[in-house]
């Protein structure tokens, strides 16, 4: 397994693959996948942690159930930039992760995602407990439409230096 930067996706993603995206936590990681055309963010299921050895088996089964090309995983930086504790535990998760998949991983500035996740929630009228049991899956899927969002721009910038070429 491989650490990669958007860009770098950007160059290996083969037509048709599909992404997931991470918002871990230390009780849960909400999931969401991407469409096949990279266009769309949706939100899946909520993952109640246990323990590594039985997150990334459970992980890794639902990667090779919907054909997993990355793993978008937010990296929860504070506000003015730095690394906390919850930085350092996502990446021990993904050096973790490394050891059992080769599928790669692209970290993801979240800073606000869980916010933004919240408010599209509550526009939406989602109840209070419905919110709860939703919300990291929704962190998830603002956290991969940044993500396919950036890819969009790559590909747009890429299609148009080999059509200069």
């Amino acid at each position: 397994m491989t650490t990669l930067t958007i860009e770098e996706l950007a160059e290996v993603l083969q037509p048709r693959q599909a992404i997931a995206g991470l918002d871990l936590g230390t009780k849960t990681i909400g999931l969401s996948m991407s469409d096949l055309g990279l266009r769309f963010a949706t939100p899946r299921t909520v993952l109640k942690r246990v323990k590594f050895t039985q997150d990334a088996e459970t992980l890794l089964a639902f990667a090779a159930k919907e054909n997993v090309a990355a793993f978008i995983i937010g990296l929860p930086m504070n506000m003015d930039g730095s690394a906390g504790p919850r930085v350092q535990a996502t990446r021990a998760f993904v050096r973790a992760m490394s050891e059992k998949t080769d599928i790669p991983f692209v970290y993801w500035d979240e800073r606000l995602s869980t916010v933004a996740a919240e408010r599209a929630l509550l526009e939406m009228d989602v109840s209070r407990a419905k919110r709860s049991e939703r919300i990291d899956s929704a962190a998830a899927s603002f956290i991969l439409q940044g993500a396919l969002d950036r890819l969009s721009a790559l590909r747009t910038t890429i299609g148009r230096s080999s059509d200069e070429a």
